[in-house]
């Protein structure tokens, strides 16, 4: 498998991810020019995509929903509104481009928000951002794949610094909101496995968090529980630029 994070964060989310020479999508939150350009940049067009899945509701993460045909989009029942798409159940294995993926439930102010497990018969990568913790079941499900995309979204103390209303400070610090850079890291300490080659912050916020504080505070507590982060590769998606991750290997 591999991926491109296009943009990740809240003005917008992306990404590509590549599996024997298919192509899905996972949110659609950016616009279509910019969707456009960051696909010719790696070598694919729009027309390569043969499926759009969707994380939940919100804006920066489903608002370029309008252009693509329904008959390509995956999302759990109410996400799009009054959309055909296909309807994802969290739990349920679905084949989609050839690759296993099992929506995990996640813990959100959205209707029913799901992470995603991608499968094939060499590699497991965790998609899961926007969510206020990860469940027993989720973690389960998550240890010890190849790849995680996992949310770090915040420092706590610099959030409570932001100008922002003290309800949305709330929101965000809630079972229903964002993982800090520490409840990130906690987790990824339990996930982190003997097949584990990359993990890729994601989601991390503008104003209360930035990549050098996150990826220090990783490397922090991975370190204090007492795991290799040398054999590890972890490092930052980005809100305007993409990255790249995971490898292509022969099926």
């Amino acid at each position: 498998m591999r991926f491109y994070i296009i943009a990740s964060g809240s003005k917008g989310n992306a990404t590509l991810l590549e599996h024997d020479g298919r192509v899905l999508l996972i949110d659609m939150g950016i616009t279509l020019t910019r969707l456009k350009n960051e696909l010719e940049s790696i070598g694919h067009n729009i027309e390569d995509i043969e499926a759009v899945l969707f994380t939940h509701e919100h804006s920066d993460h489903a608002s370029g929903a309008r252009f693509f045909n329904e008959e390509i989009m995956y999302a759990t029942e109410g996400t799009l509104g009054g959309k055909k798409h296909h309807i994802l159940q969290p739990y349920e294995k679905i084949n989609i481009i050839g690759l296993d993926v099992t929506p995990l439930a996640t813990s959100h102010d959205a209707f029913a928000p799901i992470g995603f497990l991608f499968e094939n018969t060499i590699e497991r990568l965790v998609y899961m951002t926007d969510t206020g913790y990860i469940s027993e079941k989720n973690l389960e499900v998550m240890r010890d794949a190849d790849y995680y995309i996992i949310e770090s979204n915040h420092n706590i103390k610099m959030l409570l610094q932001t100008n922002r209303p003290a309800d949305l400070k709330q929101r965000i610090l809630s079972d229903f909101g964002h993982l800090s850079n520490e409840d990130s890291a906690l987790y990824m300490s339990e996930l982190i496995g003997d097949k584990t080659k990359e993990v890729v912050l994601a989601h991390i916020s503008e104003e209360a968090n930035n990549s050098e504080i996150a990826l220090s505070t990783y490397l922090r507590i991975l370190r204090k529980r007492f795991i290799d982060v040398d054999r590890v590769y972890i490092h930052c998606a980005k809100q305007w630029m993409t990255i790249q991750g995971g490898q292509t290997h022969e099926n």
